[in-house]
Protein backbone atom coordinates (compact mmCIF):
# COMPACT_ATOMS: atom_id res chain seq x y z
CA UNK A 1 0.00 0.00 0.00
CA UNK A 2 1.08 3.55 -0.82
CA UNK A 3 0.13 6.65 -0.79
CA UNK A 4 -0.18 9.78 -3.60
CA UNK A 5 -1.36 13.57 -3.31
CA UNK A 6 -0.88 16.90 -5.18
CA UNK A 7 -2.31 19.39 -7.06
CA UNK A 8 -2.17 21.50 -9.84
CA UNK A 9 -2.39 25.12 -9.26
CA UNK A 10 -4.37 27.44 -12.31
CA UNK A 11 -3.17 30.76 -11.35
CA UNK A 12 1.01 29.15 -11.69
CA UNK A 13 1.81 32.25 -9.16
CA UNK A 14 3.15 29.53 -6.48
CA UNK A 15 7.12 29.50 -5.68
CA UNK A 16 8.70 26.10 -6.63
CA UNK A 17 9.81 25.72 -2.50
CA UNK A 18 6.11 26.12 -1.57
CA UNK A 19 5.21 23.90 -4.03
CA UNK A 20 7.26 21.03 -2.88
CA UNK A 21 6.19 22.06 0.80
CA UNK A 22 2.33 21.77 0.34
CA UNK A 23 2.97 18.45 -1.79
CA UNK A 24 5.15 17.05 1.23
CA UNK A 25 2.58 17.95 3.67
CA UNK A 26 -0.46 16.63 2.00
CA UNK A 27 1.76 13.14 0.90
CA UNK A 28 2.55 13.11 5.16
CA UNK A 29 -0.52 13.24 6.31
CA UNK A 30 -0.95 9.98 4.75
CA UNK A 31 2.21 8.87 5.95
CA UNK A 32 1.15 5.23 7.52
CA UNK A 33 0.01 3.96 4.12
CA UNK A 34 3.85 4.50 2.42
CA UNK A 35 6.18 4.24 5.43
CA UNK A 36 9.69 3.79 3.33
CA UNK A 37 10.28 6.66 1.16
CA UNK A 38 8.80 10.21 0.06
CA UNK A 39 9.38 11.76 -2.90
CA UNK A 40 8.13 14.91 -4.50
CA UNK A 41 7.66 16.49 -7.95
CA UNK A 42 6.91 20.07 -9.20
CA UNK A 43 6.95 21.58 -12.38
CA UNK A 44 6.75 25.44 -11.20
CA UNK A 45 5.75 26.86 -14.92
CA UNK A 46 2.87 24.57 -15.01
CA UNK A 47 1.76 24.75 -11.73
CA UNK A 48 1.83 21.01 -11.15
CA UNK A 49 3.11 19.16 -8.07
CA UNK A 50 2.94 14.67 -7.24
CA UNK A 51 3.87 13.82 -3.79
CA UNK A 52 4.04 9.66 -3.12
CA UNK A 53 4.79 8.17 0.14
CA UNK A 54 6.19 4.63 -0.51
CA UNK A 55 5.53 1.27 0.44
CA UNK A 56 8.81 -0.76 -1.19
CA UNK A 57 7.18 -4.08 -2.72
CA UNK A 58 8.86 -4.31 -5.79
CA UNK A 59 12.48 -3.19 -6.78
CA UNK A 60 13.83 -1.82 -3.46
CA UNK A 61 16.22 0.46 -4.96
CA UNK A 62 15.91 3.84 -6.15
CA UNK A 63 14.74 3.44 -9.84
CA UNK A 64 11.51 2.04 -8.24
CA UNK A 65 11.23 5.72 -7.00
CA UNK A 66 8.23 7.90 -7.25
CA UNK A 67 6.82 10.67 -8.32
CA UNK A 68 8.79 8.79 -11.80
CA UNK A 69 9.34 10.32 -15.20
CA UNK A 70 9.04 8.09 -18.35
CA UNK A 71 12.00 7.72 -19.93
CA UNK A 72 11.86 10.16 -22.68
CA UNK A 73 10.19 12.80 -20.19
CA UNK A 74 6.63 13.32 -21.40
CA UNK A 75 4.81 11.80 -18.58
CA UNK A 76 5.02 11.82 -14.82
CA UNK A 77 3.03 9.69 -12.57
CA UNK A 78 2.25 8.72 -8.69
CA UNK A 79 0.98 5.72 -8.07
CA UNK A 80 -0.64 3.42 -5.68
CA UNK A 81 -1.06 -0.35 -5.92
CA UNK A 82 0.57 -3.53 -7.91
CA UNK A 83 0.72 -4.57 -11.36
CA UNK A 84 0.01 -8.11 -10.69
CA UNK A 85 1.53 -9.15 -14.71
CA UNK A 86 4.27 -6.79 -15.36
CA UNK A 87 6.64 -8.86 -16.23
CA UNK A 88 4.21 -9.78 -19.15
CA UNK A 89 3.78 -6.07 -19.89
CA UNK A 90 7.44 -5.94 -20.06
CA UNK A 91 8.06 -8.58 -21.95
CA UNK A 92 5.05 -7.67 -24.72
CA UNK A 93 6.91 -4.02 -24.72
CA UNK A 94 10.03 -5.93 -25.86
CA UNK A 95 8.50 -7.65 -28.24
CA UNK A 96 6.56 -4.69 -29.82
CA UNK A 97 10.92 -3.61 -30.98
CA UNK A 98 9.96 -0.33 -28.98
CA UNK A 99 13.65 -0.14 -28.01
CA UNK A 100 12.88 0.57 -23.98
CA UNK A 101 15.94 0.91 -21.79
CA UNK A 102 14.78 -0.52 -18.62
CA UNK A 103 16.47 1.50 -15.44
CA UNK A 104 14.45 -1.12 -12.60
CA UNK A 105 12.13 -3.49 -12.29
CA UNK A 106 9.38 -1.97 -10.91
CA UNK A 107 5.82 -2.12 -11.69
CA UNK A 108 5.48 1.69 -11.79
CA UNK A 109 8.39 1.72 -14.78
CA UNK A 110 6.22 -1.25 -16.21
CA UNK A 111 2.88 0.71 -16.47
CA UNK A 112 4.40 3.89 -17.34
CA UNK A 113 6.24 2.98 -20.56
CA UNK A 114 3.27 1.01 -21.20
CA UNK A 115 1.15 4.53 -21.37
CA UNK A 116 3.52 6.04 -23.08
CA UNK A 117 3.78 3.33 -25.88
CA UNK A 118 0.42 1.65 -26.37
CA UNK A 119 -1.56 4.85 -25.02
CA UNK A 120 -4.10 4.82 -22.00
CA UNK A 121 -6.96 2.78 -23.41
CA UNK A 122 -4.73 -0.34 -24.33
CA UNK A 123 -2.95 -0.19 -21.46
CA UNK A 124 -5.81 -0.10 -19.04
CA UNK A 125 -7.39 -3.18 -20.85
CA UNK A 126 -4.00 -5.45 -20.73
CA UNK A 127 -2.90 -4.67 -17.36
CA UNK A 128 -3.70 -6.39 -14.47
CA UNK A 129 -3.86 -5.34 -10.90
CA UNK A 130 -5.26 -2.76 -8.01
CA UNK A 131 -4.07 0.32 -8.61
CA UNK A 132 -5.10 4.59 -8.08
CA UNK A 133 -2.67 6.99 -10.22
CA UNK A 134 -2.15 10.56 -11.23
CA UNK A 135 -0.72 11.24 -14.47
CA UNK A 136 0.72 14.56 -15.90
CA UNK A 137 1.28 14.46 -19.78
CA UNK A 138 3.87 17.47 -20.03
CA UNK A 139 3.19 17.77 -24.06
CA UNK A 140 -0.94 17.93 -23.57
CA UNK A 141 -0.77 19.55 -20.31
CA UNK A 142 -3.39 17.70 -19.36
CA UNK A 143 -3.91 15.55 -16.35
CA UNK A 144 -5.30 12.20 -16.19
CA UNK A 145 -6.70 9.97 -12.97
CA UNK A 146 -7.07 6.51 -13.02
CA UNK A 147 -8.39 3.91 -11.02
CA UNK A 148 -8.81 -0.39 -11.00
CA UNK A 149 -11.97 -2.27 -12.18
CA UNK A 150 -13.56 -2.54 -8.63
CA UNK A 151 -11.67 0.31 -6.89
CA UNK A 152 -9.71 -1.40 -4.75
CA UNK A 153 -7.54 1.66 -4.68
CA UNK A 154 -9.08 5.01 -3.58
CA UNK A 155 -8.69 8.31 -5.40
CA UNK A 156 -10.25 11.23 -4.34
CA UNK A 157 -9.84 15.10 -5.99
CA UNK A 158 -11.77 18.37 -5.97
CA UNK A 159 -11.29 21.74 -5.58
CA UNK A 160 -9.80 24.19 -2.97
CA UNK A 161 -10.60 27.67 -4.78
CA UNK A 162 -8.88 27.66 -8.05
CA UNK A 163 -6.78 24.67 -7.53
CA UNK A 164 -7.49 21.03 -8.52
CA UNK A 165 -6.69 18.80 -5.58
CA UNK A 166 -6.18 14.66 -5.38
CA UNK A 167 -5.47 12.40 -3.12
CA UNK A 168 -5.38 8.60 -1.57
CA UNK A 169 -7.19 9.62 0.89
CA UNK A 170 -9.08 12.72 2.06
CA UNK A 171 -6.82 13.21 5.01
CA UNK A 172 -4.32 14.51 1.88
CA UNK A 173 -6.68 17.02 0.67
CA UNK A 174 -6.98 18.50 4.07
CA UNK A 175 -3.79 19.63 4.16
CA UNK A 176 -4.14 22.07 1.52
CA UNK A 177 -3.66 25.39 2.31
CA UNK A 178 -7.29 27.05 2.29
CA UNK A 179 -9.44 23.67 2.71
CA UNK A 180 -13.03 24.13 4.28
CA UNK A 181 -14.49 20.89 5.12
CA UNK A 182 -17.97 22.31 4.92
CA UNK A 183 -20.22 18.56 5.04
CA UNK A 184 -22.09 17.95 1.62
CA UNK A 185 -25.72 17.50 3.00
CA UNK A 186 -27.09 14.74 0.10
CA UNK A 187 -23.48 12.91 0.84
CA UNK A 188 -24.62 12.87 4.42
CA UNK A 189 -27.86 11.81 3.18
CA UNK A 190 -26.26 8.70 1.38
CA UNK A 191 -24.52 8.01 4.44
CA UNK A 192 -27.36 7.79 6.61
CA UNK A 193 -29.09 6.03 3.81
CA UNK A 194 -26.05 3.48 2.41
CA UNK A 195 -23.81 3.56 5.54
CA UNK A 196 -21.39 4.24 3.03
CA UNK A 197 -21.16 7.00 0.69
CA UNK A 198 -21.28 5.93 -2.87
CA UNK A 199 -18.77 7.28 -5.98
CA UNK A 200 -18.93 9.91 -7.01
CA UNK A 201 -19.36 11.66 -3.69
CA UNK A 202 -17.42 12.34 -0.86
CA UNK A 203 -18.45 13.80 2.23
CA UNK A 204 -17.20 17.42 1.40
CA UNK A 205 -18.55 19.69 -0.47
CA UNK A 206 -16.05 20.01 -4.30
CA UNK A 207 -14.36 17.08 -3.31
CA UNK A 208 -15.51 13.60 -5.24
CA UNK A 209 -14.08 9.61 -5.29
CA UNK A 210 -13.60 8.50 -8.96
CA UNK A 211 -15.60 6.07 -9.67
CA UNK A 212 -14.12 1.91 -9.72
CA UNK A 213 -12.76 1.66 -13.59
CA UNK A 214 -12.78 4.88 -14.93
CA UNK A 215 -10.51 7.94 -15.66
CA UNK A 216 -10.92 11.01 -15.80
CA UNK A 217 -8.91 14.01 -18.14
CA UNK A 218 -8.69 17.28 -16.80
CA UNK A 219 -6.59 19.68 -19.56
CA UNK A 220 -4.51 22.72 -18.00
CA UNK A 221 -6.50 25.27 -19.79
CA UNK A 222 -9.67 24.25 -17.80
CA UNK A 223 -8.73 24.70 -14.39
CA UNK A 224 -9.16 28.04 -14.35
CA UNK A 225 -13.09 27.87 -14.71
CA UNK A 226 -13.61 24.82 -12.71
CA UNK A 227 -13.71 25.90 -9.12
CA UNK A 228 -17.79 24.83 -8.60
CA UNK A 229 -17.16 22.08 -11.04
CA UNK A 230 -19.16 19.16 -10.41
CA UNK A 231 -18.51 15.92 -12.86
CA UNK A 232 -21.29 14.72 -14.85
CA UNK A 233 -22.62 10.90 -14.11
CA UNK A 234 -20.29 8.24 -15.76
CA UNK A 235 -19.78 8.44 -19.96
CA UNK A 236 -21.71 11.35 -19.20
CA UNK A 237 -22.66 11.77 -22.94
CA UNK A 238 -21.67 15.10 -25.01
CA UNK A 239 -20.16 16.54 -21.21
CA UNK A 240 -16.23 16.24 -21.75
CA UNK A 241 -15.29 16.04 -18.11
CA UNK A 242 -17.31 13.12 -16.72
CA UNK A 243 -15.46 10.05 -15.60
CA UNK A 244 -15.18 7.51 -18.39
CA UNK A 245 -15.57 3.93 -17.66
CA UNK A 246 -12.53 1.57 -19.47
CA UNK A 247 -14.27 -1.74 -17.49
CA UNK A 248 -17.68 -2.84 -16.40
CA UNK A 249 -18.67 -5.69 -14.47
CA UNK A 250 -21.74 -5.63 -16.50
CA UNK A 251 -20.26 -6.09 -19.47
CA UNK A 252 -18.58 -9.25 -18.79
CA UNK A 253 -21.46 -10.91 -16.81
CA UNK A 254 -23.45 -10.35 -20.23
CA UNK A 255 -20.52 -11.35 -22.21
CA UNK A 256 -20.01 -14.38 -19.91
CA UNK A 257 -23.88 -15.17 -19.94
CA UNK A 258 -23.49 -15.63 -23.84
CA UNK A 259 -20.15 -17.94 -23.61
CA UNK A 260 -20.91 -20.37 -21.34
CA UNK A 261 -18.66 -22.64 -19.95
CA UNK A 262 -18.96 -25.67 -22.31
CA UNK A 263 -17.40 -28.30 -20.45
CA UNK A 264 -18.67 -30.64 -17.51
CA UNK A 265 -18.97 -29.85 -13.89
CA UNK A 266 -15.10 -31.30 -13.10
CA UNK A 267 -13.54 -29.47 -15.63
CA UNK A 268 -15.27 -26.24 -15.07
CA UNK A 269 -13.23 -27.49 -11.41
CA UNK A 270 -10.27 -27.94 -12.91
CA UNK A 271 -10.60 -24.66 -14.51
CA UNK A 272 -11.34 -23.00 -11.61
CA UNK A 273 -8.31 -24.11 -9.53
CA UNK A 274 -5.87 -23.78 -12.32
CA UNK A 275 -7.61 -19.36 -12.32
CA UNK A 276 -7.43 -19.30 -8.56
CA UNK A 277 -3.74 -21.23 -8.67
CA UNK A 278 -2.44 -18.68 -11.70
CA UNK A 279 -4.26 -15.70 -9.41
CA UNK A 280 -2.32 -16.78 -6.36
CA UNK A 281 0.93 -17.23 -7.92
CA UNK A 282 0.71 -13.66 -9.94
CA UNK A 283 0.49 -12.28 -6.60
CA UNK A 284 3.36 -13.70 -5.00
CA UNK A 285 6.27 -11.50 -7.23
CA UNK A 286 7.90 -9.30 -4.59
CA UNK A 287 11.17 -8.63 -3.20
CA UNK A 288 10.08 -8.56 0.22
CA UNK A 289 8.99 -11.23 2.14
CA UNK A 290 5.42 -12.62 1.25
CA UNK A 291 2.77 -13.30 4.05
CA UNK A 292 -1.23 -14.12 4.21
CA UNK A 293 -3.59 -13.70 6.90
CA UNK A 294 -4.27 -17.52 8.79
CA UNK A 295 -8.19 -15.83 8.43
CA UNK A 296 -7.81 -16.00 4.48
CA UNK A 297 -9.56 -18.49 2.12
CA UNK A 298 -11.43 -18.72 -1.07
CA UNK A 299 -14.82 -17.48 -0.79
Amino acid sequence: MCGIAGFIDATCNIPSDEMAGRARKMARAIKYRGPDDEGVWVDETAGVAFGHRRLSILDLSDKGRQPMISANGRYVIAYNGEIYNHISIRKALDKDHYGIRWRGHSDTEALLEAIDKWGMEKTLNEINGMFSFALWDRKEKSVTFARDRIGKKPLYYGWVSKTLVFGSELKAIQKYPGFHSDVNRDSLALLLRHNYIPSPYSIYENIYKLPPGTIMTFRRDQLINLENFSPAPVDGGQTALSPKRYWSAKTVLEQGSKNRFAGTELEALDELDKLLGDAVKLRMVADVPVGAFLSGGID
